[in-house]
């Protein structure tokens, strides 16, 4: 394989500038074979930023060379491949999910979420700098598919598998004063569509909540646990399985105020907004036992998110 060699000098007086210099070619994991020279291999992704780069510096009064370095020897090559081992990054990163892991329930359910969230993004960075990935990437993954699946377990049991299938639309007609069930200490997707429901389907709904979702009355419609009547349906978290039901997808606060749950169920691309609502929810569930109570004291806030969602840029 082909080489990229950045030769580079900094001048003494850009602070700034040495500051950022070393940050993106960390962040880029360029490997430093001496003082101002530094290795990467030749990726199409890592020539656009280094170009940037160079041309920063010598707009700075500093020096920078690009330079293309041809395939070497076996064991030249070996050696270079080598300064990229990630062994280390990996090893570390896993004892981070192993003590989140271990202090779950100290933790609590959003800064654990918090946490784990920032753990997929730490991993995104690795496998991105990881220019000769082994099983370790692989393992890695896995480890967090775990961690994810245990954090569910503990702070939201009975938590639905995607079921399979198309989305059908519904008339909200047939879907009057009826009795709606969910596992009970609701959390983002179940609060989210209790208030969607009440709000747009079923002004008169009465909410069951239960501690086993398998004693869910006959009469009563499931949602957001296995086997209910709404529940997670493909790429669609419940919220966003309502929405698509009841033909609410025109609404864009709602379409928007989805993708914010969608993010927060399944912990990608997690929204500042995500991250303000996800703290108030936790706050008031330490506050009210009842949820009633909750769904009440929540509704404003979903109604001011709903209203920001439909007018926000």
């Amino acid at each position: 394989m082909d080489w990229l060699l950045l030769i580079a000098t900094v001048p003494g007086q850009a602070g700034s500038l040495r500051l950022r210099f070393w940050r993106q070619l960390k962040g880029l994991g360029a490997a430093n074979l001496r003082d101002g020279v530094y290795l990467l291999p030749s990726r199409n992704a890592l020539r656009p930023p280094l170009t940037t780069l160079c041309e920063e510096l010598i707009a700075a009064e500093g020096n920078a060379w690009l330079i293309d370095v041809p395939k070497q020897t076996p064991a030249m090559e070996q050696e270079w491949q080598g300064l990229f081992n990630r062994s280390e990054a990996y090893r570390e990163w896993r004892a981070a999910v192993a003590n989140l892991m271990d202090d779950l329930a100290q933790a609590g359910e959003t800064e654990a979420r918090r946490q784990l969230r920032q753990l997929a993004k730490d991993l995104e960075s690795i496998l991105t700098i990881d220019y000769f990935p082994g099983e370790q990437g692989d393992i890695a993954r896995r480890a967090l598919v775990d961690a994810e699946r245990r954090l569910t377990k503990t702070f939201s049991p009975g938590e639905p598998e995607a079921a399979a299938g198309a989305v059908s639309r519904l008339d909200t007609g047939h879907y009057q004063g009826r009795r709606w069930a969910t596992r009970a200490r609701i959390w983002v997707d179940r609060v989210a569509c209790a208030w969607l429901i009440r709000r747009f389907v079923d002004r008169d709904a009465r909410f069951v909540w239960l501690k086993n979702a398998k004693s869910c009355p006959r009469d009563a419609l499931g949602f957001d646990f296995d086997g209910a009547t709404f529940t997670h349906v493909g790429a669609l978290v419940t919220f966003e399985n309502l929405v698509a039901s009841f033909g609410l997808d025109s609404d864009r606060g709602l379409v928007r105020l989805g993708a914010m749950v969608h993010a927060l169920d399944v912990g990608d691309g997690v929204t500042p907004e995500g991250q303000g609502f996800e703290a108030i929810l936790e706050g008031a569930r330490q506050r009210h036992t009842d949820d009633d109570r909750l769904l009440q004291e929540i509704s404003p806030v979903l109604d001011s998110l709903h209203a920001y969602f439909a007018q926000a840029k």
